[in-house]
């Protein structure tokens, strides 16, 4: 039987509830790979006949967790930047996106002065999703025409985050961008 977006959002819901840790966040990684792997899902929610831009297609009311689908037109590559109070899962899709992972080496938690370092690189190839908990600094990169699916742990219209400005040695609060209606 194909594994389906309401059941992802059953079994995701069940993971979060027993375990809103970095325990229940990887089995949403996992349950995400699984769900990637149906073909008629991933067509429907980022293929090519799918919306251009960022779209909602799920926001739980209990457990407020969101699923965003990312159908990128023009590559991007984006500062290091955090979830806030949140975490995040990325499910490729189509094509890759390179990620990095920093470690904040100023001991600071909030804007101003900040130092980092790259501690990790890798490409998320299609049907592969990785977990960005609560406080992880990463960055992405991707090309014209990569599709992820995105979990987060809230709306992150509404979770003070940070980027980061490597070069200045800065981090700045991130101006929210509304992802849209479902």
């Amino acid at each position: 039987m194909t594994y389906t977006l309401d059941a992802f959002i059953k079994d995701t819901r069940s993971a979060l509830g027993a375990q809103n840790s970095p325990a229940g966040r990887e089995k949403v990684r996992a349950l995400l790979e699984k769900l990637l792997a149906n073909k008629a899902f991933v067509d429907e929610a980022v293929g090519p006949a799918a919306p251009i831009g960022t779209r909602k297609l799920y926001e739980d009311e209990e457990l407020g967790f969101v699923v965003l689908a990312h159908c990128n037109p023009k590559p991007h590559k984006s500062p290091p930047h955090d979830h806030g109070s949140s975490w995040a899962v990325y499910g490729q899709a189509i094509k890759y996106t390179d990620m990095s992972e920093y470690k904040r080496l100023d001991g600071g938690r909030g804007d101003g002065e900040a130092r980092l370092e790259k501690v990790k690189s890798y490409r998320l190839e299609p049907g592969h999703a990785g977990v960005y908990d609560v406080g992880a600094i990463h960055a992405i990169d991707y090309p014209e025409g990569s599709r992820f699916v995105r979990v987060t742990g809230r709306d992150l219209d509404h979770v003070r985050r940070l980027k980061f400005d490597t070069t200045a040695g800065k981090a700045v609060v991130i101006e929210s961008a509304t992802a849209g209606a479902a």
